[in-house]
């Protein structure tokens, strides 16, 4: 226990848990999209056990995610992913407010939250890697520590859709940003990223749009072409 007396390591310590606030936000808009849709009895459930589980997730992929983000094509096909979770959720809200409302599964929801922050976390560990400076100790605890901090945004952040439905679309918008910024950072198209700094962006706008254009309009158009 003699680590619990070295300054270093609390300073290392606060690093990660500040470095989780800031970080976890996108991952609590994805949290409270995925649960939103449950009943009531449920939300907390799926919310404790997503974040949990994410977090433990996020451990792991820790030791690993350095090597990962070397290998062409998985970023392109980990944003591709985030892009189709962003539709379902944003779908799956049009289909919610026709008369006869159904709820997902809790499974469904925690497998949702699973791989949205599998793919999300790729480019975040490093930076708690990098705060953890390879003592495992320090990189469990502080991740651990941000379960809470993940659980009380989640648990917000649903109440707030519940009142304001265009934040929905906001979060909708966030995660297709994410997975489009996801695709560009890909090593395959590294060299090319360089030469163009704008495709970030461009990327990341293009993913929102495309999740919140068919997200929102695909479901009223085929609900239309259903009534016909």
């Amino acid at each position: 226990m003699e680590f619990l007396q070295s300054a270093d390591f609390w300073i290392g310590l606060m690093k990660i848990v500040w470095i989780n606030i800031i970080l976890s936000g996108d991952n609590a808009v994805v949290i409270a999209l995925a649960a939103r849709s449950l009943p009531p009895h449920q939300q907390k459930k799926a919310v404790f056990w997503g974040s949990g589980a994410a977090v433990v997730l996020r451990i792991l992929l820790t030791v690993v995610a350095a090597k990962l983000l070397e290998l062409s094509f998985l970023q392109i096909v980990g944003g591709c992913l985030l892009l189709w979770i962003g539709f379902q959720l944003l779908s799956d809200d049009e289909a919610d407010d026709g008369e006869s409302k159904t709820y997902s599964t809790l499974m469904a929801a925690v497998q949702t939250i699973l791989i949205a922050d599998l793919v999300m976390s790729l480019d975040n560990v490093i930076a708690v890697a990098a705060a953890a400076q390879g003592n495992v100790i320090l990189l469990v605890l502080g991740l651990a520590i941000s379960i809470p901090l993940v659980i009380f945004g989640s648990t917000l952040m649903i109440k707030l859709m519940e009142r304001f439905p265009f934040i929905v679309v906001l979060g909708a918008a966030l995660i297709g940003w994410v997975g489009g910024e996801t695709i560009a950072s890909d090593a395959l198209l590294h060299d090319y990223a360089v030469a163009h700094p704008a495709l970030h962006y461009v990327a990341a706008a293009l993913g929102a749009t495309l999740v919140v254009g068919i997200g929102k309009f695909w479901p009223s158009k085929a609900r239309r072409e259903s009534a016909a």
